[in-house]
């Protein structure tokens, strides 16, 4: 499904975005992202050495979850009208997190003759625990 832009004058503060529900994080997805990304740290797919440093499991990566944020700020705007991306990450992602990835609008602004939207993003947890926090701009119609 391809994002629409969205009508300047149509949004309003305080609009929420459509939620992504994301299956449970495995050991493969994690796996994937190793080879998909470079990143292959050992602390997200060998268990010995996850728990050698005193995790009780391997983990997902962290830029997994903002691409998660991605995908949501993607699916409310095209790529081309994302201008800014930022995040924080707040508590770790396990393997068998469900993430739940949501999002509201925070304002609405003109800046250099573009008219933009500030959003307000996290992913969260099973146990509603916030995993990532986040904000982006996107450009409007």
């Amino acid at each position: 499904m391809t994002a629409t832009v969205p009508k300047f004058d149509q949004v309003k503060v305080g609009d929420e975005l459509k939620p992504l529900v994301l299956p449970p994080v495995s050991r493969h997805q994690l796996a994937l992202y190793c080879g998909g990304s470079g990143d292959h740290n050992p602390i997200h797919v060998d268990l010995d050495f996850a728990k050698k440093f005193g995790f009780k499991d391997v983990f997902a990566h962290g830029m997994l979850s903002m691409a998660f944020l991605g995908r949501l700020v993607t699916s409310y705007a095209p790529n081309d009208r994302v201008r800014r991306l930022g995040t924080r990450f707040t508590s770790i992602t396990w393997v068998g997190d469900v993430i739940t990835v949501s999002g509201k609008v925070t304002a609405k602004r003109e800046e250099n003759g573009e008219k933009l939207i500030d959003l307000e993003v996290k992913c969260t947890n099973q146990n509603g625990q916030d995993t990532l926090q986040g904000h982006a701009t996107v450009a409007a119609a």
